[in-house]
């Protein structure tokens, strides 16, 4: 890339799990990566190997608090997005959503720089048009415990409209659906990390329901360039745009298969399913295929087989984290009891 193509790019959330990933991509593409994190979900393990490029700064910020930086672009992708830590603290999760994208777009609009959106498929909530496209307005309880996470992206995506139509931003909405790959946090109660976690140490896999609720599985690079390429769209090109693997999977399979590739002894226990949890889960991709030319193309045993290979290497350090301080492994089984299935 030549260094008047480079840009200053501002991802919050940077330390999280898609963040990392983005923030490296960003990298890699010869830009300038400002990653803003609070902390709360995010580690530092996951961004520490970026610490040392000349291109990477890191900055410790809530982005409920206004943001006074200078940057081209903005990925607002900044909240709790596994139901362990969202639900932990509903109040801040609102606020991290609604606030956050108020802080957000206020300085986007300063700078008149593109910015764009991390919602998510819960904005359909529990789905009654299968698979979802992006004109189905969604099927979600406003008072639920689940609501937090899944009312405050939908405000967010009200916000961004509305910058747009009072503000003539260039705004782009992503709708991401389940998506998973190394640097998950190993204790967010997430479906995929859970079944690894409980596989890798033989611990009986635990499903919520009769195993036959589905979701559709992304892998992680899969879904970054998709960003990129959302990103890159001309400026009439908002989105709401559905990101994500339009293969179902049932849970029930996806346990059975995490079982196989980690040569596991676990075995799968039943409990009962969680409130206000969707029963099938899979994106109509169909815009995103004609408007970014994008679609999945990692298969879910290769990628499965990547993030267990992570997970593996993780392992020995969370052991001896835990052996550090022994309430740490308290919380580790708490998040595992978690129900997870929506993501």
């Amino acid at each position: 890339m030549k260094e008047t193509d480079s840009k200053r790019i501002l991802v919050t959330g940077g330390a999280g799990f898609l963040g990392s990933h983005l923030c490296e991509y960003l990298l890699a593409q010869g830009h300038d990566v400002l990653c803003v994190d609070n902390f709360y979900t995010g580690s530092k393990r996951n961004i520490t190997h970026l610490l040392p490029h000349p291109r990477f700064e890191l900055l410790r910020h809530d982005v409920t608090f206004p943001l006074y930086v200078e940057v081209d672009e903005i990925y607002n992708l900044a909240c709790p997005a596994s139901p362990v830590h969202y639900q932990n603290d509903p109040v801040q999760t609102t606020k991290t959503s609604v606030h956050g994208a108020i802080n957000m777009l206020g300085l986007a609009k300063r700078l008149r720089a593109k910015i764009l959106q991390a919602s998510t498929s819960e904005v359909y909530g529990d789905p009654q048009v299968h698979p979802q496209a992006e004109h189905y307005w969604g099927h979600v309880n406003p008072i639920g415990v689940r609501s937090c996470y899944d009312e405050g992206k939908r405000c967010a995506e009200t916000l961004f409209m509305d910058y747009r139509r009072q503000h003539g931003l260039q705004v782009k909405i992503a709708r991401i659906f389940n998506t998973y790959g190394p640097r998950m946090h190993p204790n967010d109660g997430r479906v995929v990390s859970n079944f690894i976690m409980q596989a890798l140490a033989n611990e009986p896999i635990t499903i919520y329901g009769d195993g036959s609720q589905t979701r559709s599985f992304c892998y992680v690079d899969d879904m970054i360039s998709a960003f990129d390429r959302l990103m890159a769209t001309p400026e009439g090109c908002c989105g709401p745009v559905n990101l994500g693997n339009p293969t179902e999977h049932t849970m029930l399979e996806l346990a059975e298969r995490i079982i196989g590739l980690c040569g596991s002894r676990s075995d799968i226990v039943f409990k009962p399913l969680p409130s206000d949890d969707p029963a099938r889960r899979r994106p109509d991709i169909a815009l995103a295929r004609s408007l970014l030319e994008w679609e999945p193309h990692i298969a879910l045993t290769e990628g499965l087989s990547r993030t267990i290979a992570w997970f593996r290497e993780l392992r020995p350090v969370l052991v001896e984290e835990e052996a550090a301080a022994p309430n740490v492994q308290g919380r580790r089984e708490r998040s595992l009891r978690a129900p997870s299935l929506s993501k």
